[in-house]
């Protein structure tokens, strides 16, 4: 607050402060961040000088603080892909914004260094496409990795699966969701997978940004079940065999 209050009215914490205020990234040592619009210089407080709307900048214990957007798109500049991926899911799990909402607001968001960093990385997690283009992405990776053509859209067990090889044993699952999942669904997720096992049947599970923005994954994965698949099972070993 003493930082903030020093650079004058209107200003807000920023940067590495205000995620650390914020709690979606871990608190670093040396000066505090600050944006005003005011040229101000202080010792100790980093000045980031920038018109502010009003929409940008709320109140969190107190202090007057960047909002989690425009922090968020500020980190981004700042972290690697990994901890900014924390800070989103911090950010989730703290119920400050979940990803598909900030994913939206980003369409909107005025240009700025970090946006562009920002939406890639909630695309990777955040694809999501339509059953009929996922297969149009996925059946190529799956002939890749030496598969025959799957089943789309049966049931197994009682649930409807994406992808099913009925005489390999295989269920390939994909979820258009990595980050915010709700508890009912991650539960019908294991007693789907659970069940499938238990019918020894062998369940996989890809996001849809993995099948979009990481195919060599995927592939290099179906591949060593592939592998498996045919040293456990000579039936198996003939059926890829034609593929």
């Amino acid at each position: 607050m003493a930082a903030v209050l020093a650079c004058g009215p209107g200003a807000a914490l920023s940067h590495s402060s205000a995620g650390a205020l914020l709690v979606v990234v871990r608190p670093r040592p040396g000066a505090i961040h600050v944006a005003t619009r005011a040229k101000r210089t202080r010792p100790r407080i980093v000045v980031h000088r920038r018109g502010l709307r009003e929409d940008d900048v709320t109140t969190y214990c107190g202090i007057p603080v960047i909002a989690v957007v425009p922090t968020l798109v500020d980190l981004a500049t700042e972290l690697s892909r990994d901890a900014l991926e924390a800070a989103i899911s911090e950010a989730d799990k703290r119920d400050l914004i979940d990803p598909e909402s900030l994913r939206g607001a980003l369409d909107d968001f005025p240009p700025r260094p970090g946006v562009a960093i920002l939406r890639e990385t909630l695309d990777r997690r955040t694809f999501r496409v339509t059953d009929s283009k996922l297969e149009r992405l996925f059946l190529p990776i799956a002939r890749r990795a030496g598969l025959p053509s799957p089943r789309t859209r049966k049931y197994a067990n009682g649930f409807r699966v994406d992808f099913f090889w009925p005489e390999l044993g295989l269920i390939v699952e994909t979820d258009g969701l990595r980050y915010h999942r709700t508890p009912a669904q991650q539960a019908n997720d294991r007693l789907r997978d659970q069940r499938h096992l238990a019918e020894g049947l062998i369940p996989l599970r890809f996001t849809h940004g993995q099948i979009r923005y990481e195919p060599e994954h995927v592939e290099a994965t179906l591949r060593a079940v592939v592998a498996r698949i045919g040293k456990d099972s000579p039936h198996a070993e003939a059926q890829l065999s034609r593929a």
